[in-house]
């Protein structure tokens, strides 16, 4: 389970900062600095962005069952890993501007946190 967690936390690393960093490196010094004044993202970086926003939505649900789930010893099984690789997957997709792939894989991450929460029931 703290493997999960500190997995999940490395992505967060990677939508927040590699990714943007990755796709604009024109505006490194903007990335590194205080973000004061607007800059034109190319589209890589636009979506790389919006990515890590949909990943900051559904981080809270996952770190909290998971932390539930420890401190209840539920075992919730593989579903955790499961929900980790489907998220990276899905910024897989959504960097390479697949759309309706990239929705259904969003879909089973949202089942995934569904079965965590069920499994408290």
């Amino acid at each position: 389970m703290n493997t999960m967690i500190l997995l999940a936390l490395l992505l967060l690393l990677l939508h927040v900062w590699f990714f943007p960093l990755v796709f604009s490196m024109k505006h490194t010094s903007w990335l590194l600095g205080a973000r004061d004044e607007p800059v034109d993202f190319s589209l890589p970086a636009l979506r790389a962005k919006r990515a890590a926003a949909n990943y900051l939505e559904s981080l809270p649900a996952f770190l909290a069952l998971v932390l539930l789930a420890k401190i209840d010893g539920v075992d919730l099984g593989d579903i955790p890993l499961y929900w980790l690789a489907l998220r990276v997957v899905y910024v897989g997709f959504y960097l390479a501007g697949t759309p309706v792939i990239r929705s259904l894989v969003w879909m089973g991450s949202l089942i995934c946190l569904v079965l965590m929460a069920l499994a408290f029931v």
